[in-house]
């Protein structure tokens, strides 16, 4: 188990996501805040930050590297056992908001772990995690399409078995239940994954991260200019509401970060810069933000024969 390689992976990972993001915005100078930080607790990371820009309106690509003498209770609590280890986490997570209602919200991450027993009496215990997920206001076949085939190409070297079964996690994880409604059309979604030993594990993992922006970039780029009104802004903000629900309820990142008293503007970067909420809304009966809910926030099936051959709405 070599924990070099993956540090260096995820460094360049965040490059790879960053310049990328640079290259699609269309404002001469848009560039990434760097912060270098560490944490009192051990270990530290590389905050990026991207705000106010042309085509993203906020966006985060965060590396962390950690460490601490006891598990928090949100990574222990699918492994009992492991409570009262201390442990080593590293990972990039990454957030996108774009400033064009048609252009979706993306989020991934890619993290590895070790817990370790402090006595030494018994070996660590390691696993990766991570995957990738869309959060669209308004939704086109064409991109659902194109998301869920790209997860599935990342999947498809490790066993045909694997992509139906994380993207069924993906869609069960990301589902805020007291609204009883999914947060986006899901992806991918792994956790505890140790699979086929530590090779096989960390090559799947870089999969996911690679094809993370071959998922996201072509429909960032083919939306991101499409002409919109108040109505479109006002849907995507309250939308976003859903997101920042689920970020502060449900999402294991957001809670291990602040369990382990990791850097809170590193963690609530996920937030985007604008929200409304509203008192029993709901949308006018055919229209598009009705669609939103009735088709596209309805976990499905892509890439079956009829939706593969779909095309834009």
């Amino acid at each position: 188990m070599e924990t070099q390689q993956i540090l260096a992976y995820l460094r360049s990972l965040q490059d790879q996501i960053c310049e990328e993001i640079v290259s699609i915005e269309s404002q001469p100078g848009s560039c990434f805040r760097e912060d270098v930080w560490e944490r009192p607790e051990g270990g530290g990371g590389r905050s990026r930050v991207l705000e106010g820009a042309e085509v993203i309106e906020k966006g985060g690509v965060n590396f962390s590297h950690v460490m601490g003498k006891q598990l928090p209770a949100t990574a222990s609590a699918r492994r009992p056992q492991l409570a009262g280890r201390s442990f080593e986490a590293m990972g990039v997570s990454v957030i996108f908001h774009p400033r064009n209602p048609y252009a979706p919200t993306s989020h991934a991450n890619v993290r590895f772990f070790v817990a370790r027993d402090p006595k030494d009496e018994e070996p660590p215990v390691w696993w990766f995690g991570g995957g990738f997920d869309l959060t669209p206001f308004y939704g086109f076949e064409e991109d659902a399409v194109h998301w869920h085939k790209t997860a599935r190409a990342a999947c498809e070297p490790f066993g045909a078995d694997l992509h139906p079964r994380l993207k069924t996690w993906c869609d069960e994880y990301f589902y805020l239940k007291h609204r009883n409604e999914s947060r986006g059309i899901g992806g991918l979604f792994f956790d505890d994954f140790d699979q086929d030993g530590f090779d096989s594990a960390l090559a799947f993992t870089k999969s996911v991260g690679d094809h993370y922006m071959q998922a996201y970039g072509p429909i960032l780029r083919r939306r991101h200019q499409t002409p919109y009104g108040e109505r479109e802004r006002d849907f995507q903000l309250y939308r976003r509401g859903r997101y920042v629900e689920f970020n502060l309820v449900y999402d294991r990142g957001t809670l291990f970060g602040l369990q382990s008293r990791g850097r809170t503007e590193s963690i609530l970067v996920s937030m985007p810069p604008e929200v409304r909420w509203r008192y029993d809304w709901a949308p006018e009966a055919g229209s598009a933000e009705a669609r939103l809910y009735e088709h596209f926030l309805q976990p499905q099936d892509w890439l079956d024969d009829q939706t593969d051959e779909a095309g834009d709405e």
